[in-house]
């Protein structure tokens, strides 16, 4: 059996997520395992990003339920959180598709940020800082060399002194990834982490994600439209169209679906053959549906 079935970290159960008369998700059922990148994958506006919404307690969903089980046997009711609880206590990290550093701190200080509350709290909330405790001390020592690690991971050591800001597309892109580890997730969300990157900063972007899922024995929850990122690193896929579940399965098992095939080349319903070499397409393109019209990103609606 595979490990998002015998093994969950997160269960999403008969999730559904209406705006007035818009059912945006409808009763969507899916499991994501530790030590294991999930893909949620979808033409535009298949609903990905408000599931992740709906995980992170962005939105409150109308229906279903999202359990988070840590490896010590703890469970969180997610849909019944609220957005820093889930945070702090569920220990869900998140990404943006719209990079959202902090662009006039240095590159450490925004590592630094992250761990926050848990510097506030050593502090005796600022008293047993301002008298230079050393159990203040200790913890934020802690806190440099974890951001160092990261920095070191993330290839950013060199940048550590430098404004945010300053830095490639593709190293802000690493540093947002940094500082959500910073938090030690037992979940991390990445909305469209390749967004924007050459071939070469996507290459970099794979390994990251696989070292983070090798070396810290946790689940990935990854929305990518890019097909080299999503085929190259993901153990489990997930599909959405319009709101509902089309495929859930290996990429073997997902690009060589024919509902799949369906929702992103657009062949009519009553298309019986959905054979890739048929529609004058290789396999691994299949998943890709539109992406050979629009620069290698999935995509098609709006």
């Amino acid at each position: 059996m595979t490990a998002w079935l015998s093994d969950p970290e997160l269960e999403v159960q008969h999730l559904t997520m209406r705006f007035g008369g818009l059912v945006a998700i409808g009763d969507l059922s899916f499991n994501a395992a530790r030590k294991q990148i999930t893909a949620l994958i979808g033409p535009n506006g298949a609903g990905k990003t408000t599931v992740f919404n709906c995980i992170t307690g962005f939105y409150k969903p109308t229906e279903g339920a999202i359990t988070l089980r840590h490896p010590d046997g703890k469970t969180f009711d997610l849909e019944r959180m609220d957005d820093f609880r889930i945070t702090q206590s569920a220990r869900v990290a998140r990404t943006f598709q719209n990079i959202r550093l902090f662009s006039g701190m240095t590159v450490l200080e925004n590592l630094m940020v992250a761990q926050h509350n848990e510097l506030m709290r050593a502090s005796g909330y600022t008293v047993l800082g301002l008298l230079g405790a050393p159990a203040y001390k200790r913890r934020e020592t802690e806190a440099v060399e974890l951001a160092k690690y990261w920095l070191g991971k993330t290839g950013l050591i060199d940048r550590a002194d430098d404004p945010a800001g300053d830095l490639p597309y593709g190293a802000q892109r690493r540093l947002e990834i940094a500082r959500a580890m910073c938090t030690n997730p037992r979940l991390l969300c990445l909305d469209e982490p390749a967004a924007g990157l050459n071939p070469r900063e996507s290459e970099e972007l794979n390994k990251l994600l696989l070292s983070i899922r090798d070396d810290h024995n946790m689940a990935i929850l990854l929305i990518e439209h890019d097909m080299s990122v999503v085929m190259g690193i993901s153990d489990h896929i997930v599909v959405l169209d319009y709101g509902r579940k089309i495929s859930d399965g290996t990429p073997t098992e997902v690009k060589n679906d024919p509902a799949v095939i369906r929702a992103y080349l657009g062949v009519d319903d009553e298309e019986d053959d959905l054979n890739p070499a048929k529609l004058g397409l290789e396999k691994a393109e299949v998943i890709s549906g539109r992406a050979a019209k629009n620069g290698g990103k999935t995509g098609g609606r709006t």
